[in-house]
């Protein structure tokens, strides 16, 4: 028998003999594979359907916004882009966003709404569901509001109910399905409504110094859209405009894509390396079990290389249907993914095969199944035929440092380094991503050492019989200490990271219920209103906070320069000869 044929018989001969212990291993693997699988390949999902409904997000070829109604001027420069001989142009619509309240008269009810005065043939591309599913294409043929099913909800309303807005009254015809684009979150400032923009006029609502959000959407026969936007750019530099294109909206939601799945990825490969602290556990126990085995194979001419070999292999194998099986797990989780998430997702993900994550994440895991498979494996070298007669003797002898254990444990550094570079995209992220893991692993090996060693040198004699034979296991011959030490506090590492990453995420968007902070605002309180709206708050059993006056206002000149001119210039510079940024000219 060749000696290729001989380790591949053994292993298989082995593996089988012994599925049950090895399937520690399996397991261990299978985990973190379907992890890194399921984050990546929803990941690579989610990016390729937003480029594919790239265009459906925006809704049009180029966005321009203002925080004030646009000029003349810019609403000529606009409808010349679209290269529109009439007027009203067909291939440009307007919405205007504000914030009202909204009265149902048959239930007397009132809320905050988020309004979208709609003009044209929004969106030009994708569509807007609605239900029933004409109500959309029916909006501009009348006095008719759509609105979120949760405005409804909240007033006892229903469709075919009249709404007030401002001096107007529309009629619900139906309700929001779904808007390209939008994510559920945004309606946590007030469920949105939509209404014609024809009759935005009649509502009296936008008056001098209201705050609103003038968007203008255009739709191009044949310019490309990037360098018409640069064009309109350089037009409107003067203006309090902002333009926007699909590959602006495209790089952003990459941009975000990417820090989501680096950090994801980054979890999964820690949750993988946890499962090759329990490899390394699971190989050195199996070989325990295997020294006589090992040791009558030696007496009958089998080398160690061989016997290294055989073992490895099977490692390698295992790690292999580990990481097969937690592949096909992260395909079948990922469906689960968009319907966790849906509702923080501007697309709704198309579910595909993700090839090149799959394959990613099987050969991570047979790497990583090797990698620390290596370490356990090194002591198979040192078995000695005698160890048949004398095994005792062998375990016992003192042996000496295996210098093997050093290319050994810079391999796995540098593996873990590469790892981590290739799923952050960046080498210096990768080595502060290892450092840190060596850190941690370094505070927990230390803390086993210091376990073991205490209880060898005070061991507490005094103790009960059980409690004595417990506390001695920790520190006799094979015993695994070490390796439990380092995988429990590995997985606390883990679960404490994102539980404090998650608490303090949560902390930062938390309205506090207690202490001086306000859980309540009204707004647009007029003078000769606040006293009865004070005395009404007292009357309820509720502390009065002191009344913040807020004035809307817009920079118009610096020292004499108006912000039109600085607006146009190329590079402002301020009195001081400082550079002057742009963003607080634009807004309110």
């Amino acid at each position: 028998m060749t000696r290729t044929s001989f380790v591949l018989a053994m292993a298989w001969r082995e593996g089988r003999a012994a599925r049950r212990r090895l399937l520690l291993l399996t397991a261990s693997v299978m985990v973190g594979v379907a992890a890194l699988v399921a984050i990546n390949s929803f990941t690579d999902n989610l990016r390729s359907t937003a480029q594919s409904q790239a265009r459906a997000l925006l809704g049009a070829d180029i966005q321009v916004s203002s925080r004030e109604s646009f000029s003349p001027r810019v609403t000529r420069m606009v409808d010349s882009v679209a290269g529109c001989p009439v007027d009203p142009c067909p291939s440009v619509s307007s919405v205007t966003t504000f914030s009202a309240m909204a009265y149902v008269p048959r239930t007397e009810g009132t809320r905050l709404v988020q309004v979208a005065a709609v003009t044209g043939s929004y969106p030009f591309y994708g569509s807007i569901r609605t239900d029933p599913a004409k109500a959309w294409e029916r909006l501009q043929s009348g006095r008719q509001v759509i609105v979120d099913p949760s405005l409804l909800t909240a007033l006892n309303a229903r469709v075919g109910d009249s709404l007030a807005l401002g001096e107007t009254r529309f009629i619900i015809t139906g309700t929001i399905v779904d808007v390209p684009g939008d994510v559920g979150v945004r309606t946590a400032f007030g469920p949105r409504i939509f209404i014609p923009g024809q009759y935005l006029a009649e509502t009296r609502l936008l008056v001098a110094g209201s705050r609103a959000e003038y968007d203008r959407y255009v739709r191009l026969a044949d310019a490309e859209p990037q360098a018409t936007a640069g064009r309109l750019r350089q037009a409107l530099k003067a203006d309090r405009v902002s333009v926007r294109t699909v590959a602006d909206d495209q790089a952003n939601l990459d941009n975000a894509l990417d820090q989501m799945g680096r950090y994801l990825g980054l979890v999964a490969l820690i949750a993988l390396l946890l499962g090759g602290l329990g490899v390394a556990s699971a190989v050195y126990v199996f070989i325990r079990k295997k020294l006589e085995t090992i040791a009558i194979l030696r007496c009958l001419g089998a080398s160690s290389r061989q016997l290294f070999m055989v073992y490895l292999v099977q490692a390698g194998g295992m790690g292999l249907l580990g990481s097969g099986i937690g592949a096909l797990v992260g395909i079948v989780l990922q469906l689960v993914l968009p319907k966790v998430m849906g509702d923080f997702l501007p697309v709704d993900v198309a579910f595909a095969v993700s090839w090149p994550a799959v394959l990613i994440g099987v050969g991570t895991g047979v790497l990583v199944s090797l990698l620390f498979a290596l370490l356990p494996l090194l002591g198979i070298r040192r078995v000695s035929p005698l160890a048949v007669l004398r095994r005792g003797y062998e375990e016992s002898r003192r042996q000496r440092f295996d210098w093997w254990r050093v290319p050994v444990y810079l391999l796995l550094i540098l593996s873990v380094v590469g790892l981590a570079s290739l799923q952050v995209g960046s080498l210096l992220s990768g080595l502060g991503f290892a450092a840190g893991i060596g850190v941690v692993l370094g505070i927990l090996a230390l803390a086993a050492l210091t376990l073991t060693r205490s209880l060898r040198r005070w061991f507490p004699r005094g103790l009960p019989y059980l409690w004595r034979q417990g506390l001695a296991n920790l520190y006799r011959p094979a015993n695994q200490t070490f390796t439990i030490v380092l995988s429990l506090g590995f997985g606390a590492f883990l679960l404490s990271t994102l539980y404090l990453i998650q608490s303090n995420l949560l902390h930062e968007f938390r309205v506090g219920s207690s202490g001086p902070r306000a859980n309540l605002v009204f707004l647009d309180i007029q003078p000769n209103q606040r006293p009865q709206v004070e005395e009404a708050i007292r009357t309820s059993g509720f502390q009065v906070e002191p009344a913040v006056p807020i004035v809307p206002m817009r920079i118009l000149s610096v020292q004499g320069r108006s912000v039109e001119s600085i607006l146009a210039d190329s590079n402002p510079v301020g009195p001081d000869g400082q550079p002057l940024g742009r963003w607080a000219f634009r807004r309110e």
